[in-house]
C-alpha cells in the first residue's frame, strides 16, 4: 500500500509570473515523477504539507502571511536579488526537493509579532514576520512617539518613524537604519528609530516577551503603520500595542546552510575589500 502523497503549494509573485513559469514547470515535473502533488496558487493552503515561495523576500513574506498560524513549513526559491529568506537558487530546485522529500532538512521557528490598535485587531493582517514600522505620513515634519515596554516608560522618540523588528527582520529595514543583526531564535526584538532628532537615542534590544505600547503625535494628525510592508493610515492619538504572536513561522533550511555563512554571502559580512 503506497504512502500518502506529499502536497506542495506553490506561491509566486503575480507581477513576475512569466519569469517564474519555467521554474514552476520544473517543480511540477519533478514532483509528478516523485509521487508528490503540486497545487499552484491554491485559494488556501489547508491541504498543503509544504509551501514553496517563488520570488524574492517580499514574496516570501506574503506567503508567510497566507500560511499564518497553520504551521506549514515554507521553502523559499530566490527569483529576486538578495534572497535572505528565499535562499534556494533556481539551479538548486531539484536537489533541494530531493532533500525535502527524504527529510534531510531542519525546521527553524521564526518569531512573529502582532499589531493591535486601541486594544482591537487592525483591519489588515496584523501579523508580521519581519517588522512593524510606525512612520510619518508626509515630508513636512517628524512625529513624536511615546514608547512603553511592559508599562514602563522607555523614551519619547522624535523621529521620522520607529521600527519594531523580529530577529528575521533585523537584516531588513531595521538594519538600514542602524539596527543590530539579531540571530534567529535569540528571543529578542529590536526597537530602531528612523532618522531620530536626537543623536543619543539608539536602537535597543528587548526580550520578545515584552509588550510594546506606542502613542503617536503628528502635526498632520495622522501617521502610517506598515506591517511587513502593508500600510495603514492611523489617526493621531491611536494607542498601538505590539506583542509576540502565539505562533511561529516554520522555515525549511538545508542542513549545510548556516546563518553566519548566509550573512557572509548575502550581506558581505566581515568582508575586507581593501586592495
Amino acid at each position: 500500500m503506497s504512502s500518502r502523497k506529499q502536497v506542495f503549494a506553490i506561491f509566486d509573485n503575480a507581477d513576475k509570473r512569466q519569469e517564474t513559469l519555467p521554474f514552476e514547470k520544473r517543480i511540477l515535473t519533478y514532483l509528478d515523477s516523485h509521487n508528490a502533488t503540486a497545487l499552484v496558487e491554491p485559494e488556501d493552503f489547508n491541504d498543503a504539507d509544504f509551501v514553496i515561495s517563488m520570488g524574492g523576500d517580499g514574496t516570501f513574506l506574503r506567503a508567510a502571511g497566507r500560511v499564518g498560524n497553520r504551521q506549514i513549513p515554507l521553502l523559499g526559491i530566490n527569483m529576486g536579488r538578495l534572497g535572505f529568506l528565499a535562499d534556494v537558487l533556481p539551479s538548486e530546485i531539484e536537489s533541494t526537493l530531493d532533500r525535502v522529500l527524504s527529510g534531510d532538512y531542519i525546521i527553524e521557528d521564526h518569531t512573529v509579532i502582532k499589531l493591535e490598535s486601541d486594544g482591537e485587531e487592525v483591519s489588515c493582517n496584523p501579523f508580521a514576520l519581519n517588522d512593524i514600522a510606525v512612520l510619518k505620513r508626509d515630508s513636512a515634519s517628524m512625529i513624536s512617539i511615546k514608547a512603553r515596554v511592559n508599562g514602563d516608560f522607555l523614551v519619547n522618540y522624535r523621529a521620522d518613524g520607529l521600527i519594531i523588528a523580529t530577529p528575521t527582520g533585523s537584516t531588513a529595514y531595521s538594519l538600514s537604519n542602524g539596527g543590530p543583526i539579531i540571530v534567529p531564535q535569540s528571543g529578542s526584538l529590536c526597537i530602531t528609530p528612523v532618522a531620530p532628532h536626537s543623536l543619543n537615542i539608539r536602537p535597543i534590544v528587548i526580550n520578545d516577551t515584552g509588550v510594546i505600547e506606542l502613542e503617536v503625535e503628528s502635526r498632520s494628525h495622522n501617521f502610517l503603520v506598515a506591517v511587513d510592508g502593508r500600510s495603514l493610515k492611523m489617526a493621531e492619538g491611536t494607542r498601538l500595542t505590539i506583542r509576540k504572536a502565539p505562533y511561529t513561522v516554520k522555515i525549511i533550511k538545508l542542513k549545510n546552510r548556516r546563518y553566519f555563512s548566509t550573512l557572509h554571502e548575502k550581506l558581505m559580512w566581515g568582508a575586507d575589500n581593501r586592495q
